[in-house]
């Protein structure tokens, strides 16, 4: 099988589906309290996690069903670009060991959603 069959392209969304939902799940956390995390007790509107919550409940959405996905996904990318300087990195060189490999991995997840679209099973492909 090619990177061009339909399984590839079908796992393509899967991927992008399950991203999109793991980021809003978060998104949730941090505005709403649910799922409930005792990281988030404390956030309030114009902070800096409150816009980290925004740009993934939106984006989160946004990717999950494949709407304006290049451009979510672009500023979702840098988000955790930005958070892997600010928060990980000063904690240690070792993303192992300062707790930023999810947000290394989610920014070059996203910066490949970026680079190649939504792919199928999309608002972006039903779209065109």
């Amino acid at each position: 099988m090619t990177m061009d069959g339909i399984w590839a392209q079908r796992w393509f969304a899967v991927l992008r589906i399950m991203a999109g939902l793991l980021f809003f799940e978060t998104g949730t956390a941090k505005l709403f309290g649910w799922p409930h995390n005792p990281n988030f007790d404390n956030i309030h509107a114009f902070q800096l996690l409150w816009f980290a919550g925004v740009i993934e409940l939106v984006g989160g959405a946004l990717v999950t069903v494949g709407l304006f996905t290049r451009a979510a996904a672009f500023i979702m990318s840098g988000e955790m670009a930005f958070a892997y300087f600010i928060s990980h990195a000063p904690r240690g060189f070792f993303p192992v060991t300062n707790g930023g490999v999810a947000a290394i991995l989610y920014c070059f997840l996203f910066f490949y959603f970026f680079l190649v679209g939504a792919g199928i099973w999309s608002i972006d492909r039903a779209r065109s």
